[in-house]
């Protein structure tokens, strides 16, 4: 009796989802919790497994199909993998056929492309050769030729081209939200600079230890973190939200992260920073950034955030007006670290120095506030020390 292959529940606040990648063609053989498919919401990018070992009889919804929840994607007839169509002879053969460690369809792709299979390392599961390593063998082989000079003829001038491709869900979902907050906010950004001298320093004498005790390598984030929610703890109106007509004021520390995936944007939330120390917030940061990386982030660690962070100067950007992240009221963006000369104490001095822009929802937060809240992350950055007096 063939399984079916569904929809897997979606979140209340996602109303349907896009069927983004067939990982499997219908007839070839699968094992029991592979990714069949990959399911895109507007948030987080789900994967469908096999519940069991099998040949896939059908699909059902082809990719760029919209689904709900508990639909039906496709079918698997189960079976062992000596159910499946036997491969032709010329594949058995042993200098043509692929490895033991390679899956039929896998095999057969190499076969079909005269490819030898001790030429590709495989990167799956126990080094097993899979769909994704002989496509990158033949782009790495084929690349070469692609660089080889062309001659240019009035032809080849003329061979302009377009290509269209539709949006994914996610990126409409962040268009829709930039549009939303530049319409329904009463946005503006106000700017200062940091001497990042002292983190510098910090960092610099106490990297080595810091990474021995903890495995990880201490960053500027974790000190951003720390300064922001010390600076949110005394200008509440920065923390909060407007619901309505009701202004929500919030006594706990989410703080949203903007990292920068494949897929777009995303601002996964660190829960309770107060609470965090600095060995904390850095674990934290790098396994919301991989798990992003990797289309890995679900819903929850998605939903809420009062406040955003988001550092354009790993990019290289010098300064920029960041977009409020709806419904919260403020963001704060960090840029890249450049010497400049400073004039201290009446000497001109080179430090390493970086902007920050605070954009802010004026509806909320006066002038009074947000530069206030700026001033205390600047003094905070540059005195560390504030930090641990609590002062």
């Amino acid at each position: 009796m063939a399984i079916e292959i569904l929809v897997p529940d979606l979140p209340e606040s996602v109303a349907d989802a896009t069927v983004a990648t067939w990982h499997v063609k219908p007839g070839e053989f699968v094992e029991r919790d592979e990714i069949l498919v990959d399911i895109e919401t507007d948030k987080v990018v789900l994967e469908v497994p096999a519940s069991e070992s099998g040949i896939l009889e059908a699909i059902v919804e082809e990719e760029g199909a919209t689904v709900l929840s508990k639909q039906l994607l496709g079918r698997i007839q189960p079976g062992a993998a000596a159910d499946a169509p036997a491969e032709p002879a010329a594949e058995e053969a042993p200098s043509a056929q692929g490895p033991a460690d390679a899956s039929p369809s896998v095999r057969r792709l190499m076969n079909e492309h005269g490819i030898d299979a001790s030429q590709i390392k495989g990167t799956g599961k126990g080094g097993v050769i899979t769909k994704e390593d002989v496509e990158n063998f033949r782009n790495a082989k084929a690349a070469p030729a692609a660089a080889a000079p062309v001659a240019t003829t009035p032809e080849a001038v003329a061979a302009r081209s377009e290509k269209r491709v539709p949006m994914t869900r996610l990126r409409k979902r962040i268009a829709e939200r930039l549009l939303e907050a530049k319409n329904s906010t009463a946005m503006l950004t106000t700017f200062n600079e940091i001497n990042m001298k002292p983190i510098m320093d910090i960092r610099k004498q106490y990297q080595e230890v810091f990474e021995k005790k903890h495995g990880i390598r201490l960053g500027f984030m974790s000190f951003y973190v720390k300064a922001v929610t010390e600076a949110l703890k005394r200008y509440p109106e920065v923390n909060a939200s407007i619901d309505g007509d009701d202004i929500v004021y919030h006594n706990f520390f989410d703080v949203s992260i903007a990292v920068s995936t494949p897929r777009g944007l995303v601002t996964p939330v660190l829960r309770d920073c107060d609470t965090l120390g600095l060995a904390d917030i850095e674990k934290n940061i790098r396994e919301l950034a991989i798990k992003g990386r990797d289309g890995k982030l679900t819903v929850e660690e998605m939903m809420g955030g009062n406040f955003t962070i988001t550092n354009g100067g790993v990019f290289g950007s010098l300064l920029s007006t960041p977009i409020i992240n709806p419904p919260q009221a403020a963001i704060l963006g960090m840029h890249k670290i450049q010497e400049r000369p400073m004039a201290i104490n009446g000497k001109v001095e080179i430090l390493p120095m970086m902007y920050l822009a605070l954009s802010y929802d004026h509806r909320l937060i006066d002038g009074k506030e947000s530069v206030g809240f700026l001033v205390t992350v600047k003094e905070l950055l540059e005195d560390p020390t504030r930090l641990l007096l609590d002062v």
